[in-house]
C-alpha cells in the first residue's frame, strides 16, 4: 500500500493515472461505436444475403 501511495504522490504517478483515464474513455467510446455500427452492418449484410438468395 505504501508503494502505491508513493507512486501516486509523484508526477509520474499522476501522469500514469491521467493516461489510464484517457485510455478507458477511448475504449468505452470504441465499444459504444462498434455496438452501434455493428447492428446496422449486420442488418445490411442480412438484407444483402436475402436479396442474393432471392435472385437465384
Amino acid at each position: 500500500m505504501r508503494v502505491i501511495r508513493k507512486f501516486a504522490s509523484q508526477d509520474a504517478g499522476a501522469t500514469a493515472v491521467e493516461y489510464a483515464v484517457m485510455l478507458a474513455l477511448i475504449i468505452v467510446t470504441c465499444v459504444a461505436a462498434i455496438g452501434a455500427l455493428g447492428d446496422g452492418a449486420r442488418l445490411m449484410w442480412n438484407d444483402n444475403d436475402q436479396k442474393l438468395n432471392s435472385a437465384w
